[in-house]
């Protein structure tokens, strides 16, 4: 079989994930709304060969462990009544394992390039669920622009699949990333969301707020309201981190810089600047921006104290074969 290549974006969720209904299958226990980035990619070329015994998995040239792919590439080798293992190279274009969505780019491209090689042709339903399993917050990335993501109702998770809610054109809006710390986080997304659910008090208080939030950001987007998105945006954010801070032991993914990034984008916002902010399972911020606000968003997050490196995107399509 050829070998095939794929690229997929990194997914910021403006409606957090934050729990499962079923770990197994990676369910998410509610919903999410999110947006895929433009530069923050992975590259992934699957290659079914017959002289190995087994999986490979090189992450930017260097052998690593492949256990958490053999799972997605055996349901692939099942679909297309094939028994070859794969050498599997990816790389990123931004920090791994940091909290900037590496997993969700990397499910993302690894099952559209599978696919590809193995020629089973899934439709971008079936793609989206084939990226759940491996990481919960792939299936968003399958998709560009504003993608939301079903938490299902189906014991099997065939319902429990993202979709399109706008291309990236339908409303351009620019993002800014402050790195605060580059390094791979103490605690992963899945072990903090794990121990949240476990330990903390206001876990099912957060799982019960995100259907009212999923309504006003689908109403926001619709609208092109910015001031609303950012306003529900941010609570959701807060709320998340609010419910790690409350397990035990505390989940305290933040930094000094990530604060002071926090309240730069507040001032900006109140001195007549189009932004709002989100922060995932790690110290990093995400600056969402109306058009033409990202420059100066960087400017001011750049000279902030603790910020390693700002990175300037966009909204970015959804994953796709390259040539």
């Amino acid at each position: 079989m050829p070998s095939a290549t794929a690229r997929a974006g990194a997914n910021i969720a403006l409606v957090k994930y934050w729990g499962k209904r079923d770990a197994r299958l990676n369910l998410p226990a509610a919903g999410s709304i999110s947006i895929t980035l433009a530069d923050l990619l992975t590259r992934t070329t699957v290659s079914p060969l017959a002289d190995l015994d087994d999986d490979e998995l090189l992450l930017a040239g260097q052998p690593v462990s492949a256990e958490r792919i053999v799972p997605v590439l055996e349901r692939f080798r099942a679909l297309a009544g094939s028994d070859l293992r794969c050498r599997v190279e990816t790389a990123n274009s931004f920090p791994t394992g940091a909290g900037l969505a590496s997993s969700a780019s990397g499910f993302a491209a690894l099952v559209v390039a599978a696919d590809a090689a193995f020629g089973t042709a899934l439709d971008a339903a079936r793609l989206s669920e084939q990226a759940r399993l491996g990481s919960g917050s792939a299936a968003r990335s399958i998709f560009g622009g504003f993608v939301e993501m079903a938490a299902g109702q189906r014991d099997d998770g065939t319902d429990a699949v993202a979709q399109p809610l706008l291309d990236a054109a339908g409303w351009p809006l620019e993002v800014v990333v402050a790195i605060t710390e580059a390094g791979t986080k103490s605690v992963s997304s899945t072990d903090g969301m794990n121990l949240t659910m476990q330990t903390s008090p206001y876990y099912r208080a957060w799982v019960d707020s995100v259907p009212a939030d999923l309504d006003q950001v689908r109403q926001a987007i619709a609208a092109k309201d910015f001031e609303q998105l950012g306003e529900v945006a941010e609570g959701s954010a807060l709320k998340m981190h609010a419910s790690a801070l409350a397990a035990r032991p505390g989940l305290i993914y933040w930094n000094p810089a990530t604060i002071a990034c926090l309240h730069e984008v507040r001032a900006l916002r109140a001195a007549g600047t189009g932004v709002f902010f989100t922060v995932d399972a790690g110290p990093q911020v995400k600056a969402v921006c109306l058009p033409g606000e990202g420059a100066r968003v960087a400017r001011h997050l750049a000279g902030i104290d603790g910020v390693e490196k700002v990175i300037e995107t966009r909204l970015g399509p959804g994953a796709g074969v390259e040539a």
